[in-house]
């Protein structure tokens, strides 16, 4: 028997109320989701279960790819952090331009870095050849970017609005409006996943991705806010969205999914 959206938000109900109880509780508060959250349907067929294996860098730093990023200063052009110049002709949808700052846990930049989107179009559809819903693909949008952080952490994309989109978690599944974030270390294997959402979004409570995140401190840190002053007159409207990286006010990031 298939799922409804019904179903789902009483899971997730019952798994907040399950939260708030271990807060009463006294238990430790852990602000990233546990790996095998129900609601959330294939994460109970792909969450590791046996211990990490730790690497011994010293003897063997190869196995870390510490040559990594793979991308530098040199490999980026100037258009890569544009998403609306990568095709002839221009993207539909509404422009946006979106920046922060990526911060260490004492609210330090982090200068240098590698931070990749990609998103789905206007219409809600990636460019993807696995993508199976049928709503239409842009031919001037491909959906993916990338910048380096400045001198003060700040990274910044011009890019469009994307869509919502229905998946296959449950019959009446809708995922809100978000973009991908992909941030580098020194190394490949220290790269963290996450998302961003946008502002009052009615899908927030029915998604149980968002929702899995059951702190509600953590999960509004995963909302940009609208940023008038990014804006660009007659172009783009602008929206901020700072990544900490660690720490109590770290970002929620896509651990062991």
């Amino acid at each position: 028997m298939a799922l409804t959206q019904h179903d789902i938000d009483r899971e997730i109900a019952a798994e907040h109320a399950a939260y708030e109880k271990r807060v009463a509780d006294g238990a430790p508060v852990e602000h990233h989701p546990r790996r095998d959250y129900a609601p959330y349907r294939s994460s109970l067929l792909r969450h590791p279960e046996q211990p990490l294996v730790a690497i011994d860098v010293a003897r063997d730093p190869e196995l870390v790819e510490l040559a990594s990023p793979a991308f530098g200063e040199r490999d980026l052009t100037e258009v890569d952090d544009d998403l609306t110049r990568h095709h002839t002709g221009e993207p539909i949808g509404e422009r946006i331009s979106v920046s922060g700052r990526l911060l260490d846990r004492s609210g330090r930049p982090v200068r240098g870095q590698l931070v990749e989107i990609w998103q789905a179009n206007s219409a809600g559809r990636y460019a993807h050849r696995g993508e199976q819903h049928d709503a239409p693909l842009d031919p001037n949008f491909t959906g993916v970017g990338r910048t380096l952080t400045d001198g003060h952490g700040f990274y910044r994309f011009t890019t469009v609005r994307p869509g919502p989109y229905p998946w296959r978690n449950h019959v009446g599944a809708w995922r809100p409006a978000h973009i991908h974030f992909s941030v580098f270390g020194s190394a490949f294997t220290q790269r963290l996943v996450t998302q961003m959402y946008f502002p009052n979004d009615p899908l927030f409570a029915h998604d149980p991705i968002l929702q899995s995140v059951t702190d509600d401190a953590a999960r509004r840190r995963l909302v940009a806010t609208y940023d008038h002053d990014l804006s660009v007159p007659e172009f783009s409207l602008g929206y901020h969205w700072d990544i900490v990286l660690d720490g109590p006010d770290a970002t929620w990031t896509e651990e062991g999914r």
